[in-house]
């Protein structure tokens, strides 16, 4: 092997990886019906037969899709949060990429009929109710915490949907924040 060509494991790794970004990108360009094995291979460069070596079926392509989906949105949402406080998440709300939340709520409803896709929406709602929880200075389980994260859920599908005036979820946000607040 020269100094030039990778290690096979390497090689395969970065076939997989390439895989599952072109997953990726197919679901939060034309959702669910978008991410087949033929379309994959097309978008990554790679053969057809590489889709189904490192992917046994589309179920699997699409569970590892959305949890890489998931957890590069809770990664995003961590770091808006952080930076701009749970007031300004209205503003992320209207300006995410509007395709990639498509396609992250369409596969979120899209997990009430598939238990694998289950766990991973689970992983979802659980990050986000933790942040949530982090933020208020309150335990995960507390129940303002999940009424918040309950509220930022529906203003967000309702703003991606409906694409509704960013002030007005603002407004809404700031309302559900200040009462799942602690006393001051």
């Amino acid at each position: 092997m020269t100094s030039h060509t990778p290690p096979p494991q390497e090689r395969g790794r970065r076939r997989r990886a390439t895989l599952l970004t072109a997953a990726v990108e197919l679901l939060t360009q034309g959702g669910f019906a978008a991410v087949t094995h033929r379309a994959v291979a097309h978008r990554a460069h790679l053969p057809l037969a590489a889709t189904t070596y490192y992917f046994t079926s589309r179920d699997q392509l699409l569970a590892e899709a959305f949890a890489q989906l998931v957890q590069t949105e809770l990664t995003t949402l961590h770091t808006w949060i952080t930076d701009h406080g749970l007031t300004a998440l209205a503003d992320q709300i209207a300006t995410a990429d509007r395709h990639r939340q498509l396609g992250l709520w369409e596969l979120y409803v899209h997990a009430g009929r598939d238990p694998v896709l289950q766990q991973i929406a689970r992983r979802w709602t659980d990050g986000c109710v933790h942040l949530i929880a982090q933020t208020l200075a309150h335990p995960p389980d507390h129940p303002r915490v999940r009424l918040l994260y309950t509220t930022v859920s529906a203003l967000w599908l309702e703003q991606l949907v409906e694409q509704r005036p960013v002030h007005e979820t603002r407004t809404l946000l700031t309302i559900a924040i200040e009462n799942a607040s602690p006393p001051t």
